[in-house]
């Protein structure tokens, strides 16, 4: 999983609050198991029309907008993720880039979902949200700073906001481990506690007999 440190880079704001995973990621696209390719999908719906049977770009939706190429931080409003409990939503959004979510409050197994993703699921007062949104409209390019380790977003103004995360998580993120990596990382200690339990009760690691046939 990628690590996360540091993130200097342009905001987008989708100003819809509730937003659920099926907007996030439509279900005809759940047949894979793939994280790749999830991301030219993300927010279907929305980021394109149909046209003679063609889908083209909705120049109204914030994602088609020149001035948000290369945004790797979503501004969003509350319960963001809400919904199914589909991991391929926060797939979709890291394969389009995206770093962070800013928002007032996550749905739960979404912000979960994200943390396993590498994604960092940021919360942050109403009120402040509320005044990024006026900032990010009023500035085209506008760009926030996030120290994960300092757990602070900075505005380019140098206002900073402090955030709340779990340390287990903090620790996953700055370090790039998902659960099977973490797990990993502890595989002196898994072999010498099983080493120990094998000396201290060998009946548990012993192979039963083979069953004859027809027994």
């Amino acid at each position: 999983m990628q690590t996360f440190t540091v993130v200097e880079a342009v905001v987008a704001p989708l100003d819809r609050p509730n937003v659920d995973t099926d907007a996030i990621i439509p279900k005809q696209f759940l047949k894979t198991v793939d994280r790749q390719g999830l991301g030219v999908h993300l927010f279907e719906a929305w980021r394109y029309l149909e046209k003679g049977g063609v889908q083209v770009p909705n120049p109204d939706f914030v994602l088609n907008q020149p001035r948000f190429a290369g945004v790797q931080i979503l501004l969003a409003r509350e319960n963001f993720g809400c919904g199914s409990s589909r991991e391929h939503a926060p797939w979709a959004l890291a394969d389009y880039g995206f770093r962070a979510i800013i928002a007032p409050s996550f749905a739960d197994i979404f912000y979960n979902n994200c943390l396993k993703n590498g994604i960092l699921p940021l919360r942050l007062a109403s009120d402040v949200v509320d005044h990024l949104f006026h900032e990010v409209r009023a500035a085209p390019g506008y760009r926030l700073r996030i120290d994960l380790p300092a757990q602070e977003v900075q505005t380019m103004g140098d206002s900073r906001y402090h955030f709340a995360i779990e340390a287990s998580h903090k620790h996953k993120l700055v370090h790039g481990l998902d659960d099977i990596e973490l797990t990993l990382a502890l595989g002196d200690a898994i072999g010498a506690y099983e080493a120990r339990r094998s000396r201290e009760a060998p009946w548990l690691f012993s192979s039963p007999p083979a069953r004859r046939r027809g027994v």
